[in-house]
C-alpha cells in the first residue's frame, strides 16, 4: 500500500507539471529508464488431471443432465439478503415461500436423485428381509425343487451372461470410484510443493516492492539530469533549432545563388569553348573548300576541250559539266557570329566572386549557434537557481517516500505471512492422517463392492464350469452346487452393503454436486465474484463491501471480480486495488508555482540575428549583370545547323567513282586519261582532307564540344533574367525573414525547448503510471492464491475427485439390485435340489410329468434343510 503512495506522488508531480500548457507541444527526447527490477513467480495456477480427466468431464456432463439450469445469481443474492426464522411466521411470508420454491426448483435435480437415492436406501434393506423370510417358507425360489423345462438351457445361459454384464459394469463403477479415491490422495500428497510455491510467491511480492520503489524513485534522476544537461547546452541546442527552422529558407535561398555562381562559370567555359571550337572547324574547311575549288577550275579546263565537243563525248562532257556544282563544302563556320563580345562581359562579370560571396553568407547563418549561446546567457544564470527547484522537488519525494510507513506494513505482513506458513506446516500432516483415514474408509467401501463381485464371479465360474447338463438337479456335481452358493453368497451381501452404500453415495451426490454447480462453475466464469459483488449482500450498510474494508468508504467503485480479473493479468496492486482513493497528492507536493517560474526563466530569451548578412548588394548587381550579358542574343540555331550538317554536298568518292565510269564511256584517248586523272585527285581529297575532318579526334572533339557548349548556353540563357530575379527574391525573402520575422521564430523555437524540458517530466511519469499498473507489486500471487485454493484444491482436487467417487460407487450400487434377481435365477439352475420333476413313458397326463415327491422318490445322496438358503 505504502508503495502506490510513493509512486501516485511522482504522478502528480508530473501531472502538476503539465498543467504549463505550451503552444505547441513536440514529442520529447527519449529517455531510456530501463526495466524495474522483477522477479518471476512461479506458481502456475493449472492444474491438468491427466487421464482421469475423461471421467471428470462425463461425471460434468451427468451433473449437467441433473442440474441443467444456469447459476441462479438473483435467486442466491435474494436468499443472502433475506433472513429466515427471526419470528416464527418468517417461513409463511409470501415472498419466502416464493423464494423456497425457486430453490426447489432449481434443486430438483438433485432433489428427485435424493429422494432416489433415499428410496434405495429404505426399500433394499426391506425387501432383502422379505425376501429372506420368503425363502425360509420355502416360497420365492427357497424350495429346493427345480422343474424341467424345455428351455432350461436358453434361460440359464441368459441370466448367466446378464448376470456377467451387470459385474462387468459394478466392477467399471468400482474401478471409477477407487481411481478418484486415490486421485484425491495423490494430490493431497503433492499439494505441499504448491502451497509452498503459493508463499513463495507471496514472499517475492512483498521482498521485491521496496526495490521496485527506490527503484522508480531513483530514476527521478535520470529526468532530471537530461533537463539540466540540457538548460547548460541551452545556446547550442536552442541555436541549433532556429538555424533548422530559419533554414527551411534560408539554404534553398543560398543553394540557388550558390548555383547561379556556377552556372556563370560553366557560361565561361562553354563561349571559349564555342570560340576555339570554331576556329579549329573553320580552319579545316577552309582548306576543304580551296582544294575542292582548284579542283573544280582544273575539270572544267578540261571539260573545255575540243575532243568534248566530239558526237560520241558531248553528251558525258555536258552531264559532268552540270555536276562541277557539288563539288563544294556544305558546312560552313565562317559564317558563324562570333560570341567574344559575350565572353568579354561575362569575364567582366567573374572579376567580383559571386561564390565567395555566398559563402560568407552560409558563414554567417551557421554562426547561428553562437549568436544564440552569446544572447541566452541569462538563462544560464538561471541554471542553478533551476537546478535547486529539481532538487527540492526529488528531495520532497524521497522524503515522502521515507515517511510512508512501507518497511513496517511489509514487515507485519511478512510476519503474518511467516506465521501463516508455520501453521500450514505444522498441521499439514494430520491433514495427511485424515486423507488417510478417508482413503481407507472409501477402499472399504469399494472393497465391499469388490467382496460381491467375487462371489458373483466365482459363482459364475463354479457355475459354468461344473454344470453338466445331462446331470439332473439332484444329481448336480459338488462344483456347480458350489457355484450356485457363491451367487447366492452374493446376494446376500448385496442386501447387507447396498443400503450403506447408498448412504454415502446420496451425501457425496448431494454435497459435490452442489458444490460443482454453485461454486467451481461460477468461479470458472466469474458469475461467483459477481454475486459478492452485489451492494449491500455482505453488509448491509455498504455498496461495496471490499472498498468498505480497504478504504472505509463503500462508494468506492471496487469489486471482487475487477481486482481478481486485474490480478489474473498480473498488473500492479496499485492499479488492481485503486490505492488512489486513499491520497491526495496535490496537498503534499505542489509544484506548478516552480514549473511556471521556470518557463517564464526561458520564455524572457531575446535574440537578435540581424548580423546576419546573406548576400550584399554587390552580389545581387553581380547577378543582374550575368543576366545582361547577352547570351541570350546567340543565334544557336545557327549553330546547331552547321552542326549538323555534312562536311560537304556530295560524297567525293562517289563523285569520283561515277567521273570514272563516265570516263569510261569516252573514247580512248587524252580526255579519257585527264578524267581518270581528276577522279584520282578528288578521291585523294577525300581520303586527306575530309576523312580526318570526320574521323580525327582534333575536329569530332572540336564539333562535340561545340554541340555541347552550344547546347549549355541556350539551356542556361533560356529565362535567365527571370531566374536572376527569381534567385534575387528568394535571397531578399530570406533575409527579410531573419531581419523581421526571426522573433517569431525564435518564440517558436523557445516555446518548443520549454515543452522538451518539460516534456522529460511528463515523460517520466507516464513511465512511472505505467510501471504502477503492470509492473510494480504485480499482484498475480494473489490470484495464484486464490485459483490454488478454489480452482485447484476445492474443485479439481477434492470435488471432481469425490463426485468421480459417487459417480462410480453410485453406479455399481444401482446395478446391484439386476445383479441379484440374475444371480437368485441363475443359482437354481447350478445348485442341487432336493428333489426333482421325473419323466414316465407310460403316463400321458400331465405331459409326462409328474411331482417327485408323489411317487416317493426321494434324492440318495444329499438332502440338507440349510441348504434351502
Amino acid at each position: 500500500m505504502a508503495v502506490e503512495l510513493c509512486l501516485l506522488l511522482l504522478l502528480f508531480c508530473g501531472s502538476t507539471i503539465s498543467e504549463v500548457q505550451p503552444i505547441y507541444k513536440p514529442p520529447p527526447g527519449t529517455l531510456d529508464f530501463g526495466f524495474v527490477p522483477a522477479k518471476t513467480y512461479d506458481t502456475g495456477a493449472y492444474h491438468e488431471p491427466g487421464a482421469i480427466g475423461i471421467l471428470f468431464k462425463i461425471v460434468h456432463a451427468f451433473l449437467y443432465l441433473v442440474q441443467p439450469n444456469t447459476f441462479p445469481q438473483d435467486l442466491i443474492r435474494k436468499l443472502a439478503q433475506q433472513q429466515f426464522g427471526n419470528t416464527q411466521g418468517d417461513y409463511q411470508k409470501p415472498e419466502n415461500v416464493v423464494l423456497t420454491l425457486q430453490a426447489i426448483y432449481y434443486e430438483i435435480g438433485f432433489i428427485v436423485s435424493a429422494a432416489l437415492g433415499l428410496l434405495f436406501i429404505l426399500l433394499l434393506p426391506l425387501v432383502g428381509l422379505c425376501f429372506c423370510m420368503c425363502r425360509c417358507c420355502d416360497n420365492c425360489g427357497g424350495e429346493m425343487h427345480q422343474r424341467q423345462k424345455k428351455n432350461a438351457d436358453c434361460q440359464r445361459s441368459c441370466f448367466a451372461t446378464f448376470l456377467f454384464v451387470a459385474s462387468l459394469i459394478i466392477s467399471v463403477g468400482v474401478l471409477c470410484a477407487y481411481a478418484a479415491n486415490q486421485h484425491l490422495t495423490n494430490q493431497v500428497r503433492g499439494a505441499k510443493k504448491l502451497v509452498n510455491s503459493n508463499f513463495k510467491d507471496l514472499k517475492i511480492f512483498l521482498n521485491d516492492t521496496p526495490a521496485q520503489i527506490d527503484y522508480l524513485v531513483n530514476q527521478y534522476n535520470t529526468t532530471k539530469d537530461k533537463a539540466l544537461s540540457d538548460l547548460n547546452n541551452v545556446g547550442p541546442v536552442l541555436g541549433t533549432r532556429v538555424q533548422e527552422q530559419l533554414g527551411k529558407e534560408v539554404r534553398p535561398a543560398l543553394d540557388a545563388a550558390l548555383t547561379m555562381a556556377g552556372a556563370i562559370r560553366e557560361t565561361k567555359e562553354a563561349l571559349e569553348n564555342v570560340s576555339v571550337s570554331v576556329e579549329v572547324l573553320q580552319e579545316g574547311t577552309e582548306r576543304l573548300h580551296a582544294n575542292l575549288t582548284d579542283v573544280k577550275m582544273h575539270l572544267s579546263n578540261t571539260l573545255n576541250d575540243s575532243a568534248c565537243n566530239a558526237a560520241q563525248a558531248a553528251s558525258t562532257c555536258n552531264i559532268i559539266r552540270n555536276s562541277l556544282a557539288q563539288l563544294n563544302i556544305n558546312a560552313n563556320f565562317s559564317g558563324l557570329p562570333g560570341v567574344s563580345l559575350q565572353l568579354a562581359r561575362i569575364n567582366d562579370v567573374l572579376k567580383i566572386d559571386l561564390s565567395s560571396l555566398v559563402q560568407k553568407g552560409y558563414a554567417a547563418f551557421n554562426d547561428t549557434p553562437d549568436l544564440v549561446v552569446n544572447q541566452t546567457r541569462n538563462i544560464l544564470s538561471a541554471v542553478p537557481y533551476i537546478k535547486s527547484v529539481l532538487e527540492s522537488i526529488g528531495s520532497n519525494i524521497t522524503t515522502f517516500t521515507r515517511a510512508l510507513p512501507v518497511q513496517k506494513i511489509l514487515a507485519d505482513l511478512m510476519v503474518h505471512l511467516t506465521q501463516s506458513e508455520a501453521y500450514v506446516q505444522d498441521y499439514f500432516p494430520l491433514v495427511e492422517q485424515y486423507d488417510f483415514y478417508r482413503w481407507l474408509g472409501c477402499l472399504i467401501l469399494c472393497c465391499m463392492l469388490v467382496l460381491i463381485l467375487v462371489f458373483y464371479y466365482l459363482g459364475l465360474l463354479c457355475g459354468t464350469c461344473g454344470y453338466d447338463k445331462h446331470a439332473s438337479p439332484t444329481t448336480r456335481g459338488c462344483i456347480s452346487n458350489t457355484g450356485g452358493n457363491f451367487l447366492m453368497a452374493g446376494v446376500g451381501f448385496s442386501f447387507l452393503f447396498s443400503w450403506v452404500l447408498m448412504i454415502v453415495v446420496v451425501l457425496t451426490f448431494v454435497t459435490g454436486g452442489n458444490v460443482e454447480k454453485l461454486v467451481c462453475e461460477p468461479f470458472e466464469d466469474k458469475n461467483l465474484f459477481k454475486v459478492l459483488d452485489t451492494p449491500y449482500l455482505l453488509n448491509k450498510h455498504w455498496k461495496n463491501y471490499l472498498a468498505g474494508i480497504i478504504f472505509k468508504n463503500p462508494n468506492v467503485n471496487l469489486t471482487f471480480e475487477k481486482v481478481y480479473s486485474d490480478c489474473k493479468e498480473n498488473k500492479g496492486i496499485y492499479t488492481s486495488l485503486h490505492l488512489e482513493h486513499l491520497f491526495n497528492i496535490n496537498e503534499l507536493l505542489n509544484i506548478s508555482m516552480y514549473t511556471e517560474d521556470v518557463a517564464l526563466k526561458i520564455e524572457h530569451i531575446q535574440i537578435n540575428l540581424s548580423k546576419i548578412i546573406l548576400l550584399d548588394e554587390i552580389g545581387k548587381e553581380n547577378l543582374l549583370n550575368f543576366s545582361s550579358s547577352g547570351i541570350d542574343g546567340i543565334d544557336f540555331s545557327a549553330y546547331l545547323t552547321e552542326i549538323n550538317k555534312s562536311v560537304t554536298k556530295v560524297d567525293l568518292l562517289s563523285f569520283a567513282n561515277d567521273l570514272e565510269a563516265r570516263a569510261d564511256q569516252l573514247p580512248k584517248g587524252a580526255l579519257e586519261n585527264a578524267l581518270k586523272g581528276h577522279a584520282n585527285n578528288i578521291r585523294m581529297i577525300h581520303n586527306q582532307q575530309v576523312v580526318p575532318l570526320e574521323q580525327a579526334m582534333k575536329y569530332v572533339k572540336a564539333r562535340s564540344t561545340l554541340n555541347q557548349s552550344i547546347r549549355l548556353l541556350k539551356r542556361t540563357s533560356s529565362e535567365l533574367m527571370v531566374k536572376v530575379k527569381n534567385v534575387i527574391s528568394a535571397v531578399n525573402a530570406a533575409q527579410d525573414l531573419i531581419n523581421n520575422n526571426a522573433s517569431q521564430v525564435i518564440v517558436q523555437e523557445t516555446k518548443k525547448y520549454m515543452d522538451t524540458i518539460i516534456g522529460y517530466f511528463e515523460q517520466y511519469t507516464e513511465w512511472v503510471k505505467e510501471s504502477i499498473s503492470m509492473e510494480v507489486a504485480a499482484c498475480k500471487p494473489i490470484a495464484n492464491v486464490i485459483d490454488t485454493a478454489v480452482d485447484i484444491f476445492l474443485c479439481s482436487y477434492i470435488a471432481d475427485s469425490v463426485n468421480t467417487f459417487w459417480f462410480g460407487l453410485g453406479g455399481s450400487s444401482m446395478f446391484l439390485i439386476p445383479a441379484i434377481i440374475f444371480a437368485v435365477k441363475l443359482s437354481k439352475y447350478y445348485r442341487r435340489m432336493d428333489t426333482e420333476d421325473v419323466y414316465d413313458d407310460t403316463e400321458n397326463g400331465n405331459n409326462g410329468y409328474h411331482k417327485e415327491h408323489l411317487y416317493g422318490i426321494h434324492n440318495p445322496v444329499f438332502t440338507s434343510s440349510v441348504e434351502q438358503w
